[in-house]
């Protein structure tokens, strides 16, 4: 059976916890370049022609990612809805967040966003049915109010707008949700190709209303955004399909380190004290819900 055969029938390539962690830290560096090549075209184009781009060039790049897969079994799907609903999702925190950097430092954008794995813990109860002990839900707190250091409501540094990578977080911990739940329904080229093709005809919509007609560079940087977005998802795939996603799962957070590292070269912005501290304090705590599911899942083993 080929590599595209095996990705459609779902068969499980084996243990490779080191080729897990390279596509992970792979995925930070395409997530953190996607996130850089939004905000410096934010200056030139409206967000949803941008974002329109960024679904359009990941549905043109898919046959050179996956050859030899029929178009037929990328619709087949025994969840329309679900699978409809979670594209959506993703749509969601695709503008919230794009609209964020387009007035934020990315890095800061970034780190209020980093609390998704938190929010995930949340939704897990009602929606998975998953227990979550005092310990893993005092982590989850913590970390909600290491994103209120970030924004430091009241203060006046931050606006609406940090509002929104929280609206980005938030749909995409339920995109995430939804993802686990489709996991064993459908193969992951089926969902991946359901949420470019979504984002694309919902965002084709808007085009009449918004459209600036881009120059090269334009066009240029919008294939780039195509081909970091749809990579970075791609290799997230190819990540968890390697290894557990909670051994694999702290390693995003190198993605926070290359927003700062381009975001200062780019922009010259750097985060201040109260958002590395903020970003700590989320960070540590997300590591230490990871943990804490490892510790769970090993001792219902035993």
């Amino acid at each position: 059976m080929d590599r595209s055969t095996a990705l459609i029938a779902g068969e499980q390539p084996q243990a490779d916890t080191r080729g897990g962690i390279a596509f992970t830290l792979g995925s930070t560096v395409s997530f953190a370049g996607l996130d850089t090549g939004v905000k410096f075209l934010s200056a030139s184009y409206p967000m949803l022609e941008i974002a329109w781009g960024r679904y359009l060039f990941q549905i043109v790049l898919l046959p050179f990612i996956i050859r030899g897969v029929r178009l037929g079994d990328l619709l087949r799907t025994r969840r329309p809805g679900p699978q409809i609903l979670r594209s959506m999702l993703l749509v969601g925190a695709t503008l919230s967040f794009f609209t964020a950097v387009r007035t934020m430092a990315i890095a800061d954008a970034s780190a209020i966003g980093m609390v998704s794995p938190l929010l995930i813990t949340m939704f897990a109860i009602p929606f998975l049915g998953e227990n979550v002990g005092v310990r893993r839900w005092a982590a989850v707190v913590v970390g909600l109010l290491g994103a209120l250091i970030i924004i430091r409501p009241g203060s006046g540094v931050f606006g609406f707008e940090a509002v929104l990578p929280l609206a980005a977080a938030t749909c995409f911990s339920l995109y995430q949700i939804t993802t686990r739940i489709l996991a064993p329904i459908d193969p992951p080229v089926t969902t991946y190709f359901y949420s470019g093709v979504v984002g694309t005809l919902v965002l084709t919509l808007s085009m009449p209303f918004v459209w600036e007609t881009p120059d090269l560079t334009g066009w240029a940087m919008m294939v780039a955004l195509g081909l970091l977005g749809g990579g970075g998802h791609f290799m997230i795939i190819h990540a968890l399909r390697r290894a557990p996603a909670s051994l694999l799962a702290p390693f995003s957070y190198v993605q926070l380190v290359w927003v700062t590292i381009l975001g200062y070269v780019v922009f010259d912005d750097f985060p201040d004290g109260f958002t590395i501290l903020g970003a700590l304090v989320v960070v540590s705590s997300g590591v230490y819900v990871f943990y804490r599911e490892s510790v769970v899942k090993q001792a219902s083993r035993e």
